[in-house]
């Protein structure tokens, strides 16, 4: 995907990093006009990595904290029951603990603290430090007998280091390219992550081996794997990994990743999914070592495929297709107690729900656990549970727990209604009870092709249906990401409705949860039926009494950034503002600049010079950059320089037009963020200035 618009700054590429010996916290906050701002929104505790006990009693995870005027954040560590008490802050420092992991039989709790694995009693006394490794560690997994240790670390890759090939020029700063994929992301590829594994006696950690060593590929693979592409056998014996074992321009132009063994034993290894051409991702063992699970898309190159669940008879080595007959994606998913049941997420019009699949007669049997207004962001089991974390388009994550149906549930095949589980967390009850927050509407919108379109509709607080509301349509990015009930503190619809605004936001053609067809239509048609889609939204809610039509905006992320540029010389005089960020202006340009080539090569059809591709050509030929002849309404314009995915030089390229053709415009660049604002002042200043333009323009 160009990337997907992540609920919450807690990535896998945000670290965060003491600054001093500060220690960021909880603060009480009073919110005096219930209304949600951007210095809210930045300092709600962010909640993480929930890791349940042994005995399925208690959840420990992780609280990022805020602190605007130090532009830094910190992780503490939490651990609570799982019926809601006894909650427990288990570390208090000026650095970020992470990662908890229960150890040791559920007597010990294993995190990361300074790059580092350590362990302390679940009530946070005698803290050890473990591993004291020099390039550091980035994720761990203990081993089921305890008596080995799997971590991540970087290692050189020496593909772009003066260094390497001229050791006398120690300061020279220049990078040699021979090949593609020399930068991915945000980051100059000169390290790639490995996996490790390590004796563990109790206490320190010997004779670690890289399984990968000497192979200048990447295990998990970036820019957002992490442990969960990697696990342990029941037995300790195996350990499965995830690899797409190629470099440059072979890695540039292909998804094929695999699922590979390596035998501690043997220390040989063993290709599990060979002939798989697509993505093959975290492998999960059943609790009794007989099968491997994990998810896999068919076609190399499409990073967009249907995300199925696969299960391997690791005896046979048949391998089942267990979504085969269920158009969504697999996007998580978890073992049950038996090895016949796996818990999974999927969304699903526009949320993202828990599910059931039953394989102990080959044929699987599947149900939805959950349904309501939210969206599942993790899984796990836990006896008799589902433990996971939970957000909404009115609440960040928080813990939920949700019971498991019976195997001999009446409602099998049709769902279990009203399971909306419980939040044991309860990280930011106080803080949003004092917010009245805007509510949230499902529509159904009917498209240009007469097809019904899911569309949310978020309005202000206090909403008053006798009056005229400026709105916001909102463009997804991706393409292929759902508009589903996400929580974001960039793209954060209530506070969008604080303002006084009506937000539209469209599940238009090209995302997932309503169906293959409708995620594949986008593939070769940009600027076409999804763009009608965007109209055709907000037509129909411009056509509301409470919307005034003279005052409407537009804007969006990624692709849709793609989307507001476009739409500026497309829209008919619909909108009187526009604000795109790292967007694609010149998709001829974008195709050269990019790190994954195999996006473009897939959704575009290929390279803007082959002539006798038609579909390329369509493509290209809705560049928007060839309607700039059209634009004739305000367009702010913001970009992060570290943004290797939509460089920006593409928000440079619209705002240069802009200015030139005597549109009013302005410019939001961030010379220290890459495709996302991660820290927490920009996040503030891009809110300030978000409002500040469309206040200027819609009020």
């Amino acid at each position: 995907m160009i990337a997907a618009i992540l609920p919450s700054c807690d990535t896998k590429k945000e670290k965060a990093e003491a600054s001093s010996d500060i220690i960021i916290g909880k603060k009480p906050i009073e919110v005096k006009d219930k209304r949600l701002s951007a210095e809210i929104l930045q300092t709600l505790g962010q909640v993480s990595s929930p890791s349940v006990s042994p005995d399925g009693k208690t959840v420990a995870y992780a609280v990022a904290y805020t602190d605007i005027a130090l532009n830094r954040r910190n992780k503490e560590l939490f651990t609570v029951g799982i019926d809601g008490s006894g909650k427990r802050q288990i570390t208090t420092s000026p650095q970020s603990e992470s990662e908890p992991q229960w150890v040791k039989n559920g007597q010990k709790i294993a995190f990361l603290y300074n790059s580092q694995i350590w362990e302390m009693n679940p009530d946070g006394s005698e803290r050890t430090q473990i591993s004291r490794y020099d390039n550091g560690i980035d994720g761990f997994k203990y081993s089921p007998n305890g008596e080995k240790i799997l971590f991540i670390s970087a290692v050189k890759t020496g593909r772009t280091s003066v260094q390497s090939r001229h050791p006398d020029l120690d300061k020279a700063t220049g990078r040699i390219i021979d090949d593609l994929m020399y930068k991915h992301w945000d980051e100059w590829v000169e390290t790639v992550p490995h996996p490790f594994i390590a004796d563990y006696d109790g206490k320190n950690l010997s004779n670690i081996v890289d399984i990968m060593e000497g192979e200048p590929f990447e295990s998990p693979m970036k820019p957002f794997g992490g442990v969960e592409q990697l696990d342990w056998s029941p037995n300790s014996r195996i350990i499965a990994y995830t690899s797409r074992k190629k470099i440059g321009k072979e890695y540039a132009v292909s998804t094929n990743s695999d699922i590979y063994f390596y035998h501690t034993e043997t220390k040989k290894t063993t290709n599990m999914t060979e002939g798989m051409m697509g993505y093959d991702v975290n492998p999960k063992f059943s609790p009794d070592g007989k099968y491997m699970a994990w998810q896999s898309m068919e076609r190399d190159g499409y990073e967009s495929d249907k995300n199925r669940l696969f299960v391997m008879n690791l005896a046979t080595g048949e391998k089942y297709n267990l979504t085969e007959n269920f158009d969504y994606n697999a996007d998580d998913f978890c073992w049950g107690g038996a090895s016949s049941v796996i818990y999974m997420l999927s969304n699903i019009q526009g949320t993202s729900q828990f599910f059931s699949v039953d394989f102990s007669n080959v044929g699987a049997v599947m149900r939805q656990i959950t349904r309501g207004q939210h969206d599942y962001a993790s899984i796990a089991y836990a006896g008799g549970y589902l433990i996971g974390l939970r957000q909404s388009m009115s609440a960040p994550n928080e813990v939920y727990v949700t019971p498991t149906p019976p195997p001999t549930s009446p409602n099998e095949g049709s769902g279990i209604e009203n399971q909306s589980g419980e939040n044991i967390s309860q990280e930011n009850t106080d803080i949003l009870s004092q917010i009245t927050m805007g509510k949230v509407e499902s529509r159904q919108i009917k498209t240009t092709d007469n097809k019904e379109m899911q569309t949310w509709v978020i309005y202000p607080p206090d909403f008053d249906p006798n009056k005229k509301y400026p709105a916001l349509l909102f463009c997804e990015g991706g393409p292929q990401n759902t508009v589903s009930q996400f929580w974001s503190l960039r793209w954060n619809f209530q506070i969008m409705a604080a303002h006084g605004y009506i937000v539209v936001a469209p599940n238009r053609r090209g995302v997932p949860g309503f169906g293959q067809a409708w995620c594949e239509q986008i593939s070769g048609d940009y600027g076409g039926q999804n763009m009608k889609d965007y109209l055709s939204a907000i037509d129909a809610l411009a056509q509301e009494p409470y919307v005034d039509e003279t005052r409407l905006g537009c804007t969006g992320a990624s692709y849709g950034g793609f989307s507001v540029y476009w739409l500026a010389g497309n829209h008919n005089k619909r909108f009187k503002a526009f604000w795109a960020h790292a967007g694609i202006f010149n998709l001829e340009a974008k195709y050269l600049e990019t790190d994954e080539l195999w996006f473009p090569n897939w959704d575009l059809g290929g390279s803007f010079w082959d002539k006798s591709n038609k579909t390329a050509q369509s493509s290209y030929a809705a560049s928007p950059h060839r309607f700039v002849d059209k634009w004739d309404t305000p367009i702010a314009i913001s970009c992060g320089e570290l943004d290797y995915r939509i460089l920006a030089s593409q928000g440079m390229m619209a705002f240069n037009a802009a200015q030139l053709r005597g549109i009013p415009s302005r410019m939001l660049i961030f010379p220290n963020e890459n495709h996302w604002i991660l820290q927490p002042q920009n996040g503030v200043l891009f809110q300030r200035e978000f409002f500040r333009w469309f206040d200027g323009w819609l009020k």
